[in-house]
């Protein structure tokens, strides 16, 4: 079995889950509406014109430049894979680098199709179209985040510097699959850094020779 084989196994399980989550939300849900799992767990729509957990990056171009990016990270990360495999990398590393990638492509798929093929999801539930008729332009559509944790609702007490007074809420961010298989993949790899890097890699007969059993 090729040491990739695992990696792209995790990769697609990762994009096949995002995208049928975004698809279920968007087909389903009016933007803002919310399913209250828990008081801890929310299913809330909205949607991320920029970055990762809802940060943003202003304007058209700032949103071309954030495709285009993405599209050529991406691609960068593909290479570095195969190139990581080749050479005998840790298979966890492999692992953590393929939910990497795939959060990356989930992310992108968005951005690139989803305004071609979706209508708005404003006060109405979104319908797909033909391609070309949705929302927005090519490289222009928008992020679909739903999983909302509110784990800690509350004020901070008065003698509290600065913020004395003030609310609070943990965690606030929604975010999607996408952006937690990029979370869990670096998390993995800085927890395990010195699993990954420190032990010795197998030469490139050795991968050969595995490759082919």
């Amino acid at each position: 079995m090729s040491r990739l084989t695992v990696p792209a196994l995790v990769a697609v399980a990762v994009l096949v889950i995002d995208q049928w989550s975004k698809i279920w939300v968007k087909t389903n849900m009016y933007l803002g509406q919310e399913y209250r799992i828990a008081d801890w767990f929310i299913i809330h729509f909205t949607e991320n014109p920029g970055m990762a957990f809802g940060m943003e990056l202003g304007g058209d171009y700032g949103k071309i430049i954030l495709s285009v990016f993405r599209i050529f990270a991406v691609i960068g990360i593909a290479w570095y894979i195969v190139k990581l495999s080749k050479e005998g990398a840790h298979k966890g590393f492999l692992v953590s680098m393929g939910l990497i990638f795939a959060g990356a492509v989930g992310n992108i798929l968005d951005s690139v199709f989803y305004g071609q093929v979706f209508t708005e999801s404003t006060a109405h539930i979104a319908q797909k179209v033909a391609f070309g008729e949705g929302y927005a332009p090519m490289l222009h559509g928008r992020v679909v985040d739903m999983l909302y944790f509110p784990l800690v609702d509350g004020f901070f007490p008065d003698w509290f510097p600065i913020w004395g007074g003030e609310h609070f809420m943990f965690f606030r961010p929604v975010f999607n699959i996408a952006d937690s298989a990029i979370t869990v993949g670096v998390a993995l790899i800085i927890i395990f850094q010195k699993v990954y890097f420190t032990e010795e890699k197998e030469t490139p007969e050795e991968v050969a020779t595995e490759a082919q059993a």
